[in-house]
C-alpha cells in the first residue's frame, strides 16, 4: 500500500511573509473610482475663486462628489459677469442648471481635444441628466476652430452660447480634468436677446453679494431680516440704489454701537437706510443735483428723516448721514433698475445712534430714536448709570435688612459651635 503524502509544517515566519504578500497585492490593486471633492480641487488656483464660490453656492458641487471621469469647464475670475447670477437670470436659466452645463460626463485631456475629428465631438453634460434639457441639447459640441482653437458650443441648430477652450488648469488622471473656457456657457433655448422682449426677473440682492466678494454680513442682515424681500418690488417704477458697506466695514464697528444686537425692527430700519427708492448709475451720484436723498427708512417714518447727504469730495463719492461719513469704494452691480455699491461704513443713521464728544457713536433708545416727532431734534442719551442706594445713608429698610441678616449669622454659627461640642462629649 501506498503512503499518502503529508504536509510539511510551515513556520510562523513564512506565514507572516505570505500574509505581507497578499496585502500588498491587494493595495496595488485598482481601487473603485471616487469622486472628486472639485472645490477643493480649484482652491489652489485664486483666479478660478469665483467659479469655485458659484459651485459651492448651488447644490452642483455635490453632485460631483459622487461621480469621476468629469470634464469641467471652468470660467476664470475675469471672464465671469458682473453678477453670474443676474446675467443668468436676465436669459430666464438657472445659475444650477447652467453649471450643470459645464459639467462633461467624460474625462477629456489636452491630447484627448487634439484629436478631435473634423466634424467635431458630441459630448453630454450633467444638465443633460436633469431632464429638463429636450432632445440632445443637455450635451455641447466640442469643435476645432481657426488656429486650432477648440470652440464648445450648443449642438442645437439656432446659434446660442459658445466658448472657446483657453487650456488646460489641472488634473486627477482619469478622475478629473479642468480646462478653462472664456466664459459662462448657455443651454440651448436660454438666449439673452429673446429675454429682451419680456420684462426681467427681479433682481436677486442677496444672490449678487454672495457672489461678490466680502459681503457676506451684509447679505446674512438682508436674509435674516427679511428686507431683502421688500427690494423686489421697490425695483419696479424708478428703481433702486443700495449702498453696501463690507465686511471690513463692520469688523470696524464700535463695540459701543452693538448693531447685531438691535431687535429686529430696528436692524431693519438701518438697512433700509442704506437704499435710495431712485436707480442712480455712478455718473449720476456724481452729478447729483439735490445732495440730501430720502431713503428707504424715510419711507417708514415722517418726511425729513433718515436722509443721506451725497457729494463729491476729492473726487469720490461721499455719504454724510450726521453721525458716520463713508464713501463709495466699487460697482458691485449696475443694471437698469438696480445699483448695488461697497461703501467704506456702514451707514448709521442719526436718528438711531449719537456721537459722543471723542467721535464714537452710541445707540439712542427705542424711544427717541423711533419717536416720530422728536427724531430731528437734538437728543443725548442717558450715557451713565445711576449710583446704587447708599446702604448706610437714607435708605433705612434697607440697613434694618443688612442688620437682620448679621445677627441671623451669628445665630447659625453659634448653634453650630454647640452641635460640635455635644458630638465631642458623646466621644
Amino acid at each position: 500500500m501506498g503512503r499518502g503524502l503529508s504536509a510539511a509544517p510551515v513556520s510562523p515566519r513564512l506565514a507572516l511573509g505570505a500574509a505581507a504578500l497578499v496585502l500588498l497585492a491587494a493595495a496595488a490593486l485598482p481601487s473603485p473610482a471616487a469622486g472628486v471633492n472639485v472645490t477643493a480641487v480649484l482652491s489652489a488656483f485664486p483666479n478660478f475663486a469665483d467659479f469655485a464660490r458659484l459651485l459651492a453656492s448651488t447644490p452642483v458641487a455635490g453632485e460631483l462628489a459622487g461621480r469621476s471621469s468629469l470634464t469641467l469647464l471652468a470660467v476664470p475670475n475675469a471672464n465671469l459677469p458682473q453678477s453670474p447670477s443676474a446675467f443668468v437670470a436676465g436669459a430666464g436659466a438657472d445659475i444650477a442648471d447652467v453649471l450643470r452645463y459645464h459639467v462633461l460626463l467624460e474625462y477629456l485631456s489636452p491630447s484627448d481635444l487634439a484629436r478631435l475629428p473634423p466634424s467635431g465631438k458630441l459630448v453630454t453634460t450633467l444638465f443633460q441628466t436633469t431632464g429638463r434639457a429636450p432632445s440632445d441639447f443637455g450635451a455641447v459640441n466640442l469643435t476645432v476652430g481657426a488656429n486650432s482653437t477648440v470652440v464648445v458650443r450648443s449642438p442645437a441648430p439656432s446659434p446660442g452660447s459658445n466658448a472657446t477652450v483657453l487650456g488646460a488648469v489641472t488634473a486627477v488622471p482619469y478622475n478629473l480634468s479642468v480646462l478653462a473656457v472664456g466664459g459662462l456657457i448657455l443651454p440651448s433655448g436660454f438666449d439673452l436677446a429673446a429675454s429682451e422682449s419680456r420684462p426681467p426677473p427681479p433682481v436677486n440682492i442677496t444672490q449678487v453679494l454672495t457672489d461678490a466678494r466680502g459681503f457676506n454680513v451684509a447679505a446674512s442682515m438682508l436674509q435674516a431680516s427679511g428686507v431683502a424681500n421688500e427690494f423686489e418690488a421697490d425695483e419696479h417704477g424708478a428703481g433702486i440704489t443700495v449702498f453696501v458697506p463690507t465686511d471690513d466695514a463692520f469688523a470696524g464697528l464700535p463695540a459701543t454701537d452693538r448693531l447685531q444686537s438691535l431687535p429686529a425692527e430696528r436692524k431693519a430700519v438701518v438697512l433700509r437706510f442704506h437704499v435710495l427708492h431712485s436707480y442712480y448709475p455712478l455718473g449720476s451720484l456724481e452729478s447729483i443735483v439735490n445732495p440730501v436723498q430720502p431713503t428707504l427708512a424715510t419711507e417708514h417714518t415722517e418726511a425729513g428723516h433718515f436722509t443721506l447727504n451725497i457729494t463729491r469730495v476729492n473726487g469720490s463719492i461721499a455719504i454724510d448721514t450726521g453721525i458716520v461719513q463713508a464713501s463709495i469704494t466699487r460697482t458691485v452691480f449696475d443694471q437698469n433698475p438696480v445699483a448695488v455699491f461697497a461703501v467704506s461704513k456702514v451707514l448709521l443713521p442719526k436718528e438711531m445712534f449719537s456721537r459722543g464728544d471723542s467721535g464714537s457713536t452710541a445707540m439712542v433708545p427705542p424711544s427717541v430714536a423711533m419717536a416720530p416727532g422728536d427724531a430731528g431734534s437734538e437728543q443725548t442719551p442717558q450715557t451713565r448709570l445711576s449710583s446704587p442706594p447708599d446702604l448706610h445713608g437714607e435708605d433705612s429698610e434697607s440697613s434694618a435688612a443688612l442688620a437682620t441678616a448679621k445677627g441671623t449669622s451669628w445665630w447659625c454659627i453659634g448653634l453650630m459651635y454647640l452641635q460640635l461640642h455635644l458630638l465631642l462629649s458623646l466621644v
